[in-house]
């Protein structure tokens, strides 16, 4: 059996000591006092070990474990309200977003017995703190989405020692991103802010940080003031190729979001507006940047400005990868000129910029099939297959069905469908190891979401 990854990165004497203190967490058992300050050998990665176990194990709810239909809508991301969170706990209603189904009492005695254990193994182990677990600790404060707590905490530990700072520069970052990706932006916003307080300086990675988790929740205005911050003439923290290239993937990937045609044809513009400003300024783009705003001019019709920006792209010797010709690939298949996006997949293939991947495949295999081409869609099916991949069950499900309309089965080999449903089988077995409430169909090989919900961890 294969290391979980969370325990690769410790020893397995340390592993069997947080195996140990994380059990006695779950079961809500006092710590034990050892005989000697020394007894028990803490080390920072120890310890950092059972903080982080702390959020996996009680903040995530068991419904999260497989409970997710084949065609889920996600819907973005949204400023959260943690009063009107807390209000509808209270009343038993149903609270959305990334605190669904959590249980308030076992996200509450995490977060005490995280602090419990914090100050234990300090108190009665000669343990130190330092830098590391101070700021674990506090990303375990953040997740449980107990500001109070976090505040506090950050004050006592900032005031600690007068030769070194425990919070520092780094941890403040690190907190941004965690609100940010809690949906808790006016929070990530108020630890930006605070970090004089806590005398720390804010970098360029803190106010790319603070940038994201503001295009995350559409929070734009926001998000050019702290970029208009940056580009002040003699400022310490000028904007480098990642600020430009979070706010360009930002604009192109929540310009459909707002229905609106005339909001859409604003981010596109503003996102190339800054594309242009970026080279001007002596930036170099890279694959990720030009990848984010080619996927971004295909998703809004406008397939010249993309085919324009990848031949600028190989001009200036930036090498495209599978995401660039995928962007392209979906958007011929979705505009029914699958024969432009055949010659795409072969030039991806014929200068090596990509492999046989069910990424680049399956938009090709489902317009084939949509305009009867059957044969050729059975022969791409049998060369990802060929290619070592797996196709997805939609897929499969897709040809399969197409065939079978047209009475001809017989294009797709026995041998190849045994294949392509042993390996969903083995698929779905594997995602079931961290997905318990699904099982397998033997007979089909394909997968179901049972109605009982997930067993919890303990």
């Amino acid at each position: 059996m294969s290391t979980p990854p969370l325990r690769r990165r410790f020893s397995t004497q340390s592993s069997h000591l947080a195996g140990q203190v994380l059990a006695a967490i779950i079961q809500n058992k006092p710590f034990i006092t050892p005989p000697s300050p020394h007894h028990h050998n803490w080390t920072s990665e120890t310890v950092i070990q059972v903080l982080r176990s702390i959020p996996l194990y009680l903040f995530q709810s068991p419904r999260s474990i497989g409970r997710q239909n084949t065609f889920r809508h996600r819907s973005p991301l949204r400023q959260r309200n943690l009063r009107q969170e807390t209000i509808k706990f209270q009343r038993g209603a149903l609270v959305l977003g990334p605190a669904a189904h959590r249980d308030p009492k076992r996200l509450n005695l995490g977060l005490e017995k995280a602090l419990d254990f914090y100050y234990w193994v300090e108190t009665y182990s000669g343990f130190q703190h330092d830098e590391r677990t101070c700021r674990e600790m506090a990303l375990v404060l953040a997740k449980g989405n107990r500001m109070n707590l976090l505040w506090d905490f950050l004050k006592n530990m900032s005031g600690r020692y007068k030769s070194f700072n425990l919070v520092t520069t780094v941890t403040m970052t690190c907190l941004i991103k965690a609100l940010g990706e809690e949906g808790l932006v006016n929070e990530a916003m108020s630890a930006f802010y605070r970090m004089k307080q806590f005398h720390c300086k804010p970098d360029v990675y803190a106010y790319n940080n603070a940038i994201y988790a503001l295009c995350r929740v559409g929070f734009f205005k926001k998000a050019r003031f702290l970029f208009g911050q940056m580009e002040l003439p003699g400022f310490r923290c000028p904007p480098d190729v990642f600020t430009y290239t979070v706010l360009i993937s930002s604009y192109c990937r929540y310009a459909m979001e707002t229905g609106s045609r005339k909001a859409i044809r604003r981010r596109v513009w503003e996102a190339n507006h800054l594309f242009r400003l970026m080279i001007f300024k002596g930036f170099v783009p890279d694959v990720v940047t030009y990848n984010c705003l080619i996927n971004g001019c295909c998703k809004t019709n406008r397939i010249g400005r993309a085919l324009e920006l990848f031949e600028d792209m190989e001009g200036r010797g930036c090498v495209p990868n599978r995401i660039t010709y995928n962007s392209f690939i979906r958007y011929y298949s979705a505009v029914n000129e699958v024969n432009r996006g055949i010659e795409m997949l072969r030039g991806m293939q014929g200068r090596g910029h990509g492999g046989r991947s069910s990424s680049s495949y399956t938009p090709i295999i489902h317009t084939l099939c949509e305009v009867g081409r059957l044969g050729e869609a059975v022969e791409f099916l049998v060369e990802l297959v060929e290619g070592g991949s797996v196709p997805r069950e939609y897929t499969y499900r897709l040809v399969c069905d197409a065939l079978d309309s047209a009475g001809k089965m017989n294009l797709l080999d026995e041998k190849v469908r045994r294949c392509i449903e042993g390996g969903i089988g083995n698929r779905i077995r594997q995602a079931m190891k961290v997905k318990p409430s699904m099982r397998v169909d033997e007979n089909l090989g394909t997968k179901s979401t049972s109605t009982e919900d997930a067993e919890e961890w303990s």
